[in-house]
């Protein structure tokens, strides 16, 4: 059974056709990315998930219900990229209120509530007023009012937006910890290494339009292994060899190279070292960056 699918969707505001004919499926303890660029459809396809609009077409299934009923959307958390809170409401009160909206008891909800504010260093903050935290603070109770319920389906747009290293890396070991225990987690980011670090599968949409789908391993497999990476000192004379370099993204000393199909790496180090000091050379697959940025082009 997958935990959410959805199957030929779409959606259109007046003559835009904001997403078309989409289908994904997203298995239980999967970490899925959804990705595009501005303006590609993304939030959209969450909304129709979280039946905030409703698509002109096509069905969305989860744990293999239709996603229109209250005890269907209660077992999903959602974090949604515009972020808000209830300024004038305390931190325990935000909490049990969204614990109880997502049918939890207080005998329940209790003790995760305090266990989670333990484990996010805030305990001492629980009796604050939500506008008297930091937006970091708020992001995190935010975060917490969408797992506390131990959801089957984790809906997150943009996780790690404005959270510095050491509490994104919190988020990110919460986010793990999730798809441990079975959960399904469709996030959605513009941060490439994020995605490609933790994805096991992902979705790349543009003009509201599926154009990659699938695990990660496969698709860079697919997407082929001709990308070299060449730190060194001296000319860089050998980055304009037009039968071995396709493109290139040169840092100074450190260059990323993009070969022709077909070119030897091993042609391309003998080009280079007759140039410059090589310190650094290794084949290496593509990034999810580069291949976001050249499937994107070519649609």
């Amino acid at each position: 059974m997958q935990t959410l699918q959805i199957d030929g969707i779409g959606k259109s505001f007046g003559k835009l056709e904001a997403v078309k004919d989409l289908s994904l499926a997203v298995s239980p303890g999967t970490m899925y990315g959804f990705l595009g660029p501005n303006g590609a459809g993304k939030t959209t396809t969450i909304r129709m998930i979280m039946e905030i609009i409703l698509p002109d077409h096509g069905q969305i299934l989860i744990n293999s219900r239709p996603n229109t009923s209250r005890e269907v959307l209660d077992r999903v958390g959602y974090l949604p990229e515009e972020r808000g809170v209830y300024p004038k409401m305390k931190v325990i009160e935000a909490l049990e209120f969204f614990a109880e909206l997502k049918g939890m008891k207080k005998r329940d909800h209790a003790p995760k509530i305090n266990a989670w504010l333990a484990r996010f260093g805030m305990a001492e903050v629980r009796d604050k007023k939500m506008n008297e935290l930091s937006k970091g603070n708020q992001q995190k109770i935010q975060f917490l009012t969408t797992v506390l319920h131990s959801p089957d389906l984790i809906i997150l747009d943009e996780p790690f937006m404005g959270l510095d290293p050491l509490n994104a890396d919190l988020i990110k070991d919460v986010m793990l910890e999730q798809t441990g225990r079975g959960a399904a987690i469709v996030f959605s980011t513009h941060q490439m290494d994020s995605a490609e670090k933790l994805c096991d599968a992902i979705c790349l949409i543009n003009k509201g339009q599926k154009v990659l789908d699938g695990e990660v391993k496969r698709i860079k497999r697919n997407f082929g292994h001709n990308n070299v990476i060449l730190a060194y000192d001296g000319k860089s004379d050998f980055l304009k060899q037009n039968g071995l370099v396709k493109d290139y993204n040169d840092f100074g000393n450190y260059v990323e190279v993009h070969l022709q199909e077909g070119a030897s790496p091993q042609a391309l180090l003998a080009a280079a070292m007759q140039q410059a000091e090589i310190s650094r050379f290794e084949i290496v697959e593509p990034s999810l960056h580069e291949i976001f940025v050249a499937t994107v082009k070519e649609n």
